[in-house]
């Protein structure tokens, strides 16, 4: 499950370096962390397993990169939960406008 899989902040790191770089093999992804090889290596199986990244095997290098479709369906998943919040915000905003005009009516 991709919010499993990026739950744990060496993920997301691992994801935004991906990100920006558009691909990164498997030995600069290491070099970047002070953690040991094997264990990024278990935090790029997880991302492999949840289909957020695809590897790519270039003669003795795998090479990571971002799969774009899990990213749009949590994308579409954000959208729509910030969307449902703000419609909540919208219509208590409304109620206290409401209250604040009906207050002011009977001050006068």
């Amino acid at each position: 499950d991709a919010f499993t899989a990026l739950a744990e902040p060496t993920r997301r790191n691992i994801m935004e370096m991906l990100a920006v770089s558009g691909n990164l093999s498997a030995t600069d992804i290491y070099s970047k962390f002070n953690a040991t090889p094997p264990a990024i290596s278990q935090h790029l199986k997880v991302l492999r397993e949840a289909n957020l990244v695809h590897v790519e095997k270039r003669a003795q290098k795998r090479i990571y990169y971002v799969n774009p479709e899990p990213m749009k369906e949590l994308e579409n998943w954000i959208k729509q939960f910030t969307k449902d919040w703000q419609e909540r915000h919208d219509r208590l905003e409304a109620i206290l406008q409401k209250q604040m005009a009906e207050n002011k009516d009977r001050e006068r």
